[in-house]
């Protein structure tokens, strides 16, 4: 009995050593104390939550109900993404017009412009959250057609990148990513603004196709930028490369095959039938 309990003991804590090295050894002390930040078991609450509820439940509660009318709440919601966006993308520049493009390490120290590198990261993954609002308006307008896997895959993978940056690396080679990213969703709630003006926007909005050519731009730049990584020695740390690299080309594929499911195949369908 007593060599189980020796035994169920030492388990026990290299169980909680293993957790200490993960979450507290190797971690950035600077954001280690920040909301959502200590380990990663309340994001991926949250993203359970958000999978269960536009997958199941809001569905469900839907079936026997009429689509909800969300115009005014989702142009405020629009508006604010800009804003934010355009807040955290003067962040992300004000970093990278003193960043090395080709190789940078981040900052590790408590200097006023770490720490405000630091925060910036942390103002990204918060907006990788609120991200997920659209899947919500998506589903109580019962718009579920929408809610496709990229959508899901999307929307469900980038907190927990923006987790793993601001828990281990704010600041440096990974943040290019911020950079591209939030000057493309400027545009993109931009463009779901205009959009939910009315009708008569629609005719002021043809470049719609442009924002995925736009999302297909970022990525290759984003690929090619962590590669340069791969080759440069400048302190960053390369494991970055193996979660961001992947998942860049994976979303790539995807809306690459989005945006020829949706442009590129009904012109065919079209020119087919005229002849």
């Amino acid at each position: 009995m007593g060599d189980a309990v020796g035994t169920f003991s030492e388990n026990t804590t290299l169980s909680k050593s293993m957790w200490d090295v993960l979450f507290v050894d190797l971690a950035d002390p600077r954001t280690s104390s920040w909301f959502l930040m200590d380990n990663p078991l309340p994001v991926i609450g949250i993203l359970i939550i958000y999978l269960y509820s536009v997958k199941v439940m809001i569905p469900n509660y839907m079936a026997t109900r009429k689509p909800y009318n969300l115009k005014t709440t989702i142009m405020i919601y629009n508006i604010f993404q800009v804003i934010f966006n355009i807040i955290l993308f003067r962040e992300a520049w004000l970093m990278w017009i003193r960043y090395n493009w080709f190789c940078q390490d981040f900052d590790r120290s408590n200097s006023p412009r770490a720490m405000r590198d630091t925060v910036a990261a942390y103002l990204y993954f918060l907006n990788k959250i609120s991200d997920l609002t659209d899947t919500f308006f998506f589903t109580l307008r019962k718009k579920n057609n929408q809610v496709t896997f990229l959508h899901i895959y999307h929307h469900s993978l980038m907190p927990m990148i923006g987790w793993i940056m601001v828990k281990y690396v704010p600041g440096g080679h990974i943040t290019f990513v911020g950079l591209l990213n939030t000057f493309v969703h400027v545009i993109l709630y931009g463009y779901y603004f205009l959009a939910g003006l009315g009708p008569e926007m629609q005719k002021y909005l043809w470049w719609k196709k442009y924002l995925t050519k736009l999302q297909l731009l970022q990525f290759l730049l984003v690929i090619l930028h962590n590669l340069l990584l791969f080759f440069g020695d400048c302190g960053f740390p390369k494991w970055t490369l193996f979660l961001i690299l992947p998942n860049t080309v994976l979303f790539y594929y995807l809306f690459n095959d989005f945006y020829n499911k949706n442009y590129i195949k009904p012109k065919h369908d079209v020119q087919n039938k005229k002849k």
